[in-house]
């Protein structure tokens, strides 16, 4: 179990951006693998480390809480993980490989990608081989939850397949395209925010549960 665990033939699910009760039990419900709590105050869809964890306390065993920082320093980070039982650091800025690793201390961490025109995914996968995961996010404007794809084909197939056992595919996805998603490219797991919201920053229950359904219908 968990957002990691990588099995052929089925992508783990993680839903990023969650801030209530109801979206945590809808979640578990559609059988989401990981739920994303946001501790990037400039973001809609931040929480505070007391809400996470009242929220965390909510998932059942098996399903990750993955929190995601940007840039955070060192006291931040730690104030987090003083209060919010995490189980898998997303990295989701301009962080260095040495401060992800410190900052994890031995905590599974994935580092996020910004994929734009020419992205360099060898020198990227090179410079953060520590990660447990890659998550590859679309380059938008801010840091991550801009409802914007990537251009999937633009990802070499080499690469891809050595590297899909630790692929988070995120960037616009939603329940009609992840499908296709996942036919392309086969990753471990996929990341929705945006795509399942029916505001910026508000949940949809309908989209959320939909859009699990979409990613078994693609497994089958």
């Amino acid at each position: 179990m968990g957002l990691l665990t990588y099995s052929p033939g089925r992508t783990r699910v993680k839903i990023c951006g969650l801030k209530t009760s109801s979206d945590i039990d809808t979640a578990v419900i559609a059988g989401v693998d990981a739920v994303g709590f946001v501790f990037y105050p400039p973001s809609p869809r931040a929480v505070t480390p007391n809400i996470a964890a009242q929220l965390i306390s909510r998932l059942p065993t098996g399903v990750d809480a993955v929190g995601l920082l940007v840039n955070a320093s060192e006291a931040e980070f730690e104030a987090i993980k003083a209060i919010a039982p995490i189980t898998l650091w997303q990295f989701h800025g301009d962080e260095r490989p040495e401060d992800c690793a410190r900052l994890a201390n031995g905590q599974p961490w994935m580092k996020a990608a910004r994929v734009g025109s020419g992205f360099a995914f060898d020198d990227f996968s090179l410079q953060y081989g520590q990660a447990n995961a890659f998550l590859l996010d679309a380059l938008v404007e801010g840091y991550g939850g801009g409802g914007v794809p990537f251009d999937w084909q633009g990802i070499p197939q080499t690469w891809v397949s050595a590297n899909a056992h630790r692929v988070v595919l995120s960037g616009g996805l939603n329940a009609r395209n992840v499908g296709e998603a996942i036919a392309r490219l086969h990753p471990c797991a996929v990341d929705v925010s945006s795509g399942v919201e029916s505001d910026r920053g508000v949940k949809d229950p309908a989209l959320m549960t939909e859009f699990i359904k979409a990613v078994r219908a693609a497994d089958a």
